[in-house]
């Protein structure tokens, strides 16, 4: 997405699973974040790193090569992903020599104090338009690997790839359907052949938000934000997906299977939700980035993987680290930042272990904060509290046997009983922040336990 104002949607789905852990600095090896520096205002490169270091975030992903960051990393947990600028592509393809001196002016420098682990040749090359371009991918790929086992070391594991938006895809919806386009088939199977042959990922941007954008409706925006929602079955695999991550992403897995190269791991080099837009640009609000973000992070928590790749969180770099307010295009472009530039959150993504204060508009106080127990609204409709009821019981980590007929809370036997048991079991598998508890304005939050009899809310302050 960096430094490109335009973007191809990929595909209108998504998955609503909401397990996290409670969450914590500690780093978790799949999520990463994107560093852009198309801006004015960025913090220096030291106060990046502390900031870095507080959270959960063990990759960052730069769009270039930043010298001051990288050697902020050092020693640090956290790796790095490099970028080869596009415009650089022709020369270090045309010569070995050329790779040889990129290599060592932009990474033999960090490694091995700093972990680089990816080299980002290009940034959605294949989209571009420019054949030329396109045709010298492979060779830079190629030459840029070959310095770096000839360099050894720190250098010699280094994996190179370059990054691709939806836009490859042919066809993505239904998942089972993904295939990528004719008119980059030829570049492409033969870098999947380089990526299959060294072990290295390939790398794909998918966006719900530019999926919502396509189709604002509302079940649409559920679906894309792991929110409550009917899901949608994909007519050739017959699976139900609930998100439109997970459905995107596995759209990405069968679109490598058809391609002969299913074995190859997909990395998600960016997603993001903005925080505003342009009176065009629907659904761009703090809340709904938090959503979104929040809830992938319990969904990679989880580690239970996309319907297609079952049990394995896919790494994925979240964008962005910050806004960047010099960024064209609309609005949105300049918002999709997860913390401001003085270094305070945006919104909570559950990637700290300290609780944040709410951002402006977004609420505060006592029930701004995890905890408590999650209930129906007296306002609810049992027509809403049965779509809850159904969404939670189904997700993974959710026991409602005791609202079963002879288990413990079966009794009252009413839709809004047991959707209150059955919401509370959500929000306490899902990390028990107040966005947890939402489920499209039908629940809420309370201080009072709501246990009775031999029925136990499991919760507490």
């Amino acid at each position: 997405m960096e430094e490109k104002a335009t973007r191809k949607l990929g595909l209108a789905l998504l998955l609503p699973i909401f397990l996290c852990l409670v969450c914590v600095s500690r780093a978790q090896p799949y999520i990463g974040v994107n560093y852009g520096e198309v801006a004015d205002n960025l913090p220096p490169p030291e106060e990046t790193a502390r900031l870095l270091k507080s959270t959960s975030i063990s990759k960052v992903r730069l769009y270039g090569v930043d010298a001051g960051l990288i050697r902020a990393l050092a020693g640090s947990n956290i790796s790095v992903v490099v970028g080869v600028a596009n415009g650089d592509i022709p020369s270090l393809a045309a010569d070995p020599a050329a790779a040889s001196r990129w290599l060592a002016a932009n990474v033999l420098p960090f490694v091995p104090a700093t972990t680089i682990s990816t080299v980002a040749v290009g940034n959605e090359v294949l989209e571009s338009g420019d054949a030329s371009l396109a045709t010298a991918l492979l060779p830079a790929m190629q030459n840029l690997r070959a310095a770096a086992a000839a360099a050894g070391d720190g250098a010699a594991g280094i994996k190179f790839s370059t990054v691709n938006t939806m836009a490859v895809l042919a066809q993505s919806d239904p998942p089972s359907t993904g295939a990528f386009h004719a008119d980059v088939a030829p570049q492409l199977q033969q870098i999947l052949g380089f990526l299959s042959k060294t072990s290295a990922p390939f790398m794909i941007n998918p966006y719900p938000w530019f999926a919502y954008q396509s189709d604002p409706r509302p079940d649409t925006l559920a679906f894309c934000l792991f929110q409550p929602n009917a899901g949608r079955v994909d007519g050739g695999s017959k699976i139900k997906y609930t998100n439109m991550f997970d459905a995107q992403v596995d759209a990405v897995k069968s679109a490598l299977t058809r391609a002969g190269y299913g074995d190859v791991e997909i990395v998600v080099a960016e997603t993001g939700w903005p925080t505003k837009g342009d009176a065009t640009e629907a659904g761009a609000t703090v809340e709904n980035a938090r959503a979104y973000a929040s809830n992938l992070v319990a969904h990679l928590r989880s580690g239970a993987g996309t319907p297609l790749m079952p049990g394995k969180a896919v790494d994925t770099y979240l964008f962005a680290l910050y806004d960047e307010d010099l960024k064209p295009g609309p609005a949105s472009e300049r918002a999709f930042g997860l913390f401001h530039t003085d270094l305070s959150m945006a919104y909570d993504a559950g990637l700290t272990s300290a609780p944040a204060a709410s951002p402006s508009g977004g609420g505060g106080g006592a029930a701004a904060r995890s905890g408590g127990w999650c209930v129906a609204r007296a306002e609810a409709t049992d027509a809403e509290l049965q779509a809850d009821l159904d969404y939670a019981c189904a997700q993974v980590g959710v026991d409602c046997g005791a609202i079963q007929p002879g288990g413990a809370c079966f009794e009252p036997n009413t839709v809004r009983a047991h959707a209150a048991y059955a919401m509370n079991q959500l929000f306490q598998a899902s990390g028990r922040h107040p966005w947890n508890c939402d489920f499209r304005q039908s629940a809420t939050l309370t201080s009072t336990n709501p246990s009775y009899g031999s029925c136990v809310y499991t919760g507490g302050q």
